[in-house]
């Protein structure tokens, strides 16, 4: 491992100390949007707290993106993917990239594909990420790429692997063949100095994601953290699983690079549990899933030297912890192995309010084609790993 004062050199972190952020500060939460931008958020999020209205418009509207119904793309584009994402490519992303940046807010590029189904399909979501991570080498305000690996295999495979079944000849094909798009892309990423978010998925197919990223930090992280792994706190295993990971990546001299959220699959996981008779993974309450998050922050922070996190919440409880933590433990607000990260379109108050206290506040930005990345189904809708419940 690296020794941590040459990477803080070379980081150039500023040690001045502003105060603490004040999220109910709404002139700086929304200095960055004018009057009608404002009115229109307001309408937006009014019609999305009408939880019977939002149920009626996911079944519709999914189906309605899914079947190409005329003047869809056209509704959705103007509404929740202007909002919420940063555009259909890399060169719509270039507007949202710069606007941030003005206003000291890092970008996370997020490619929005998932749950995709054969090769050509899993090829072209490793060139896309690929991509990416060029992209983000050429803007300095875009230290890190997202990828799932839902994107990369099918999810059944996953599950077989979990479970100890015996792949087939092909099934352990995709499987290795997974492993070499992962290398290919780590190494594009150490290459551009640029990190690798890999999301958390169901508890039935997170062990071998698990191991797999863990395997490319002892790879990849000796110098400086790339790779990620996402720990949903929700689980009710997953606080003993972060230290543990954390332990194993301080026994192989790397950098342990952790990205903190608290969930994305709670009503599917219970629902699992029960049909299929196991304890449910999933905290029993929200306040032990709170608990947890904020002893995962106070962790991460009290052992930033070996470990780069993010707090990737919308909760404003632990983002409050984690810049109150860093401020006395006299870190300077902008480490780069301490970040923060809200969803583009959502929070603002949290985001800039922290960036402009000098944390490393970032903005997730979602992109693709409107039919991969709308916030209307189950299966689509990437902000879910940022659930707050």
């Amino acid at each position: 491992m690296a020794d941590m004062e040459s990477i803080t050199q070379s980081s150039n972190p500023q040690s001045t100390h502003k105060s603490l952020p004040d999220f109910s500060n709404t002139e700086i939460a929304f200095s960055n949007k004018s009057d009608s931008q404002l009115r229109e958020t307001a309408r937006l999020f009014t019609l999305m707290n009408n939880k019977t209205l939002v149920r009626l418009g996911s079944v519709i509207g999914y189906r309605a993106v899914k079947w190409r119904l005329p003047f869809t793309d056209m509704i959705v584009r103007n509404t929740i993917f202007k909002q919420f994402c940063g555009g259909e490519n890399l060169a719509d992303c270039k507007t949202t990239i710069e606007k941030l940046y003005r206003f000291n807010t890092l970008t996370i590029l997020d490619y929005g594909a998932e749950g995709k189904s054969d090769e050509k399909d899993w090829e072209a979501v490793m060139q896309e990420t690929m991509q990416a991570i060029r992209t983000a080498a050429t803007h300095k305000s875009v230290p890190i790429v997202s990828t799932k690996i839902t994107g990369l295999i099918n999810k059944d495979i996953l599950e077989k692997v979990q479970s100890g079944q015996k792949l087939s000849t092909i099934e352990e094909g995709h499987f290795q063949r997974l492993k070499q798009r992962l290398e290919k892309i780590c190494t594009v990423a150490a290459e551009a100095g640029i990190g690798i978010y890999v999301d958390a998925e169901e508890s039935w197919i997170q062990n071998p994601i698990d191991e797999l990223v863990l395997q490319l930090m002892e790879s990849f992280n000796k110098e400086k953290a790339i790779v990620y792994n996402t720990y949903q706190l929700y689980r009710t295993d997953r606080l003993e699983a972060l230290k543990k990971d954390h332990q194993r990546a301080v026994d192989a001299g790397v950098y342990f690079g952790a990205k903190l959220v608290r969930g994305a699959y709670m009503d599917k996981e219970r629902k699992r549990a029960a049909a299929m008779g196991y304890p449910s993974p999933i905290q029993p309450d929200k306040s032990a899933t709170d608990r947890d998050y904020n002893l995962a922050v106070e962790y991460v922070v009290q052992n930033y030297r070996s470990i780069a996190s993010c707090c990737a919440s919308h909760n404003a409880e632990s983002n409050l912890l984690q810049a109150k933590l860093i401020d006395d433990l006299q870190i300077p607000h902008n480490h780069p192995h301490l970040m923060f990260s809200q969803l583009y379109g959502m929070s603002d108050n949290i985001t800039f309010n922290l960036a402009n206290s000098g944390y490393n506040a970032s903005k997730y930005v979602v992109y693709g084609p409107i039919k991969d990345v709308i916030p209307l189904s189950d299966t689509s809708y990437r902000g879910k790993q940022f659930c707050d419940r």
